[in-house]
C-alpha cells in the first residue's frame, strides 16, 4: 500500500501520526513498523526567512511530531525548549520579538541554513534531517522554489493617521479607498492573530516553482492521496498552487480522500475562518468540499470526509457529485487520530473500488 498525504500546520501533523499508526496496525512489518509506504507532501507556503536563519516551520513540525520530540503542549516547537537565544536576540534588537524561537529549534535552522549556503536544495536539506530520527515517513517539501506567504491587508493605521493629519488642518477629505499593505504571512498569523481582515494572499514566485523531486512520482505512483485537514488556502493551497502538482493530482488514477478542517461550523484549530473569508468561501464543512470540488467535475477530490455532526452537509454534497461521508474528526489521541485515518483511508479505497 502507497498513501500520499498533502499536509501542513498543527493539524496536519496529527493527522499523519494517525496515518502512520493506522498503517502500522493495517500492514505490519513485524518490527512495529509497516510495510505500507508514506510520503508527505509539505505546505512550504509558512517558510521565512529571519534573524539570517531560514524557518520551515510546517516541515519541522511534521518532522518533530513524527520523532516524537514535538512539545504536545503548544503543538509547535521542540519539547523540554528553552529560549536564552531568542531573549539574548531581542536585546540586540534582531529579529520579531513576539516570534519567539526555542533553542533546539533555532539548532535545527542553523543546520538548514548552512547546508542551503553550501549549496543544497531545501529538499536534500530535508532528506538530510530526517536521518536523524526513524521516523516511517518520507517527508518532502512541495517545492524547493521560495514560496513565501504574504498576505494583503487594509492599512487602516494609515488611514487613521491620514484622517487626524486632514483635522489638524482643518480639512474634511473625501471618503477614500482604504489604504493597503502587505505583510508576511507569519507576521499577520502570529503578531496580529489574524485580526487583521485580510484581502489576499500571494505566495512569492509561485508561477516560477516547480514540483520538488519526488513529488510527483509520489502523488503518480499512490494508492490513495490523502488530504489533511490543513488549512484549505495557505497551506493545501500552496501545495496545489505549485504548478505541476495539481495537475499531477488530476491525471492520477487513484483515489483523491479530502478531510474537512471545518467541525460544525468551526475551524477545529488555528485561524483558517479568517483565511477563507478572504477567499469568499464559508467556513463549514460543505463550504470547503465545495472550494476543492469533485474531481469528476473539474476538482480535486474522490470523496470528501467530515464529522458526524456535519453529515446532513455529507448527504448534500454527495447529492451534488462529491461523495462524501461522515466519521469522528476530532483527533484527540493517537487512537482516534489513526481512527480518523482509517476512515479516509476505507473511503478512499472504496471509493476505487466503486470505480
Amino acid at each position: 500500500m502507497r498513501i500520499t498525504v498533502l499536509a501542513g500546520g498543527v493539524g496536519g501533523s496529527r493527522f499523519v501520526r494517525g496515518v502512520r499508526e493506522e498503517c502500522a496496525r493495517r500492514w505490519p512489518d513485524g518490527s512495529g513498523g509497516t510495510a505500507a509506504s508514506m510520503t508527505v507532501v509539505v505546505n512550504t507556503g509558512d517558510d521565512i526567512w529571519l534573524s539570517g536563519v531560514r524557518l520551515m516551520p510546517d516541515f519541522d513540525s511534521l518532522l518533530y511530531s513524527l520523532a516524537g520530540v514535538n512539545d504536545t503542549e503548544r503543538g509547535w516547537g521542540r519539547a523540554g525548549e528553552t529560549e536564552r537565544v531568542s531573549a539574548e536576540l531581542r536585546e540586540w534588537g534582531v529579529g520579531w520579538p513576539w516570534f519567539t524561537l526555542g533553542d533546539l529549534d533555532l539548532g535545527t535552522h542553523l543546520a538548514r541554513t548552512a547546508w542551503l549556503r553550501e549549496g543544497l536544495t531545501p529538499s536534500q536539506v530535508g532528506e538530510r534531517l530526517q536521518l536523524r530520527w526513524p521516523l516511517g515517513v518520507r517527508l518532502i517539501p512541495a517545492t524547493d522554489t521560495e514560496v513565501d506567504t504574504h498576505v494583503r491587508v487594509a492599512d487602516v493605521e494609515a488611514a487613521q493617521e491620514d484622517g487626524r493629519s486632514g483635522l489638524e488642518h482643518g480639512a474634511v477629505a473625501a471618503p477614500e479607498a482604504p489604504r493597503e499593505r502587505e505583510m508576511h504571512f507569519q507576521e499577520w498569523w502570529t503578531r496580529y492573530r489574524a485580526a487583521l481582515p485580510a484581502l489576499g494572499f500571494r505566495q512569492q514566485n509561485l508561477a516560477d516553482a516547480r514540483p520538488a523531486p519526488g513529488v510527483v512520482e509520489a502523488i503518480a505512483e499512490a494508492d490513495v492521496v490523502l488530504v489533511a485537514p490543513s488549512n484549505p488556502v495557505v497551506s493545501i493551497g500552496t501545495i496545489l498552487g505549485v504548478p505541476g502538482i495539481l495537475e499531477a493530482l488530476t491525471a492520477m488514477p487513484a483515489p483523491v480522500v479530502g478531510v474537512s478542517p471545518i467541525i460544525g461550523g468551526r475551524v477545529v484549530r488555528g485561524m483558517a475562518d479568517a483565511c477563507l473569508a478572504a477567499i469568499g468561501v464559508e467556513t463549514s464543512a460543505d463550504g470547503v468540499g465545495r472550494h476543492y470540488g469533485s474531481r469528476s467535475q473539474g476538482g480535486l477530490l474522490d470523496a470528501w470526509l467530515v464529522d458526524d455532526a456535519d453529515a446532513a452537509a455529507a448527504a448534500a454534497l454527495t447529492a451534488e457529485g462529491l461523495p462524501a461521508a461522515s466519521a469522528p474528526l476530532w483527533m484527540h489521541d493517537l487512537d482516534t487520530s489513526a481512527a480518523l485515518a482509517g476512515a479516509a483511508i476505507d473511503l478512499g479505497l472504496g471509493s476505487a473500488a466503486r470505480d
